[in-house]
Protein backbone atom coordinates (compact mmCIF):
# COMPACT_ATOMS: atom_id res chain seq x y z
CA UNK A 1 0.00 0.00 0.00
CA UNK A 2 1.36 3.34 -1.00
CA UNK A 3 1.50 5.93 1.84
CA UNK A 4 0.03 8.51 -0.49
CA UNK A 5 -3.11 6.37 -0.83
CA UNK A 6 -3.88 6.57 2.92
CA UNK A 7 -6.63 9.12 3.46
CA UNK A 8 -5.56 12.10 5.61
CA UNK A 9 -8.62 11.67 7.82
CA UNK A 10 -7.42 8.18 8.78
CA UNK A 11 -3.97 9.51 9.70
CA UNK A 12 -5.54 12.25 11.83
CA UNK A 13 -7.84 9.72 13.50
CA UNK A 14 -4.93 7.40 14.36
CA UNK A 15 -2.90 10.29 15.79
CA UNK A 16 -5.87 11.53 17.81
CA UNK A 17 -6.45 8.05 19.20
CA UNK A 18 -2.81 7.77 20.29
CA UNK A 19 -2.97 11.21 21.89
CA UNK A 20 -6.15 10.29 23.76
CA UNK A 21 -4.55 7.09 25.08
CA UNK A 22 -1.48 9.05 26.25
CA UNK A 23 -3.68 11.69 27.92
CA UNK A 24 -5.75 8.99 29.62
CA UNK A 25 -2.58 7.32 30.95
CA UNK A 26 -1.28 10.67 32.21
CA UNK A 27 -4.55 11.50 33.95
CA UNK A 28 -4.71 8.05 35.52
CA UNK A 29 -1.14 8.41 36.81
CA UNK A 30 -1.84 11.87 38.20
CA UNK A 31 -4.97 10.60 39.95
CA UNK A 32 -3.09 7.69 41.56
CA UNK A 33 -0.30 10.01 42.69
CA UNK A 34 -2.80 12.48 44.16
CA UNK A 35 -4.56 9.67 46.03
CA UNK A 36 -1.22 8.54 47.48
CA UNK A 37 -0.32 12.08 48.48
CA UNK A 38 -3.70 12.59 50.13
CA UNK A 39 -3.28 9.38 52.13
CA UNK A 40 0.22 10.39 53.23
CA UNK A 41 -1.04 13.89 54.02
CA UNK A 42 -3.85 12.45 56.14
CA UNK A 43 -1.33 10.45 58.14
CA UNK A 44 0.90 13.48 58.65
CA UNK A 45 -2.10 15.59 59.56
CA UNK A 46 -3.33 12.97 62.03
CA UNK A 47 0.09 12.81 63.67
CA UNK A 48 0.28 16.58 63.88
CA UNK A 49 -3.24 16.81 65.26
CA UNK A 50 -2.52 14.21 67.94
CA UNK A 51 0.66 16.01 68.93
CA UNK A 52 -1.19 19.33 69.11
CA UNK A 53 -3.92 17.79 71.28
CA UNK A 54 -1.33 16.36 73.66
CA UNK A 55 0.44 19.71 73.91
CA UNK A 56 -2.86 21.49 74.53
CA UNK A 57 -3.83 19.00 77.24
CA UNK A 58 -0.46 19.48 78.93
CA UNK A 59 -0.84 23.25 78.74
CA UNK A 60 -4.36 23.12 80.20
CA UNK A 61 -3.12 20.94 83.03
CA UNK A 62 -0.28 23.35 83.77
CA UNK A 63 -2.67 26.31 83.76
CA UNK A 64 -5.04 24.47 86.10
CA UNK A 65 -2.20 23.64 88.47
CA UNK A 66 -0.87 27.15 88.62
CA UNK A 67 -4.21 28.98 88.51
CA UNK A 68 -5.85 27.72 91.70
CA UNK A 69 -3.89 27.30 94.93
CA UNK A 70 -3.87 23.75 96.24
CA UNK A 71 -5.24 24.81 99.64
CA UNK A 72 -8.28 26.38 97.97
CA UNK A 73 -8.86 23.21 95.94
CA UNK A 74 -8.69 21.10 99.10
CA UNK A 75 -11.20 23.38 100.81
CA UNK A 76 -13.63 23.17 97.90
CA UNK A 77 -13.16 19.39 97.75
CA UNK A 78 -13.92 19.09 101.46
CA UNK A 79 -17.05 21.25 101.17
CA UNK A 80 -18.32 19.20 98.23
CA UNK A 81 -17.62 15.95 100.08
CA UNK A 82 -19.44 17.20 103.19
CA UNK A 83 -22.38 18.31 101.10
CA UNK A 84 -22.59 14.95 99.31
CA UNK A 85 -22.50 13.14 102.65
CA UNK A 86 -25.39 15.29 103.91
CA UNK A 87 -27.35 14.48 100.74
CA UNK A 88 -26.69 10.76 101.23
CA UNK A 89 -27.88 10.97 104.85
CA UNK A 90 -31.06 12.74 103.79
CA UNK A 91 -31.72 10.15 101.09
CA UNK A 92 -31.17 7.29 103.52
CA UNK A 93 -33.49 8.95 106.03
CA UNK A 94 -36.15 9.46 103.34
CA UNK A 95 -35.97 5.82 102.22
CA UNK A 96 -36.31 4.53 105.80
CA UNK A 97 -39.66 6.25 106.27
Amino acid sequence: MNPSEIPPALIVMVLQTKMLVVLFCMLHGIRRELDRRIERGDLRQTDGLARTRDELAAFKLEVARSYVPLSLMRGVDQRITDHLIRIEEKLEEATRR
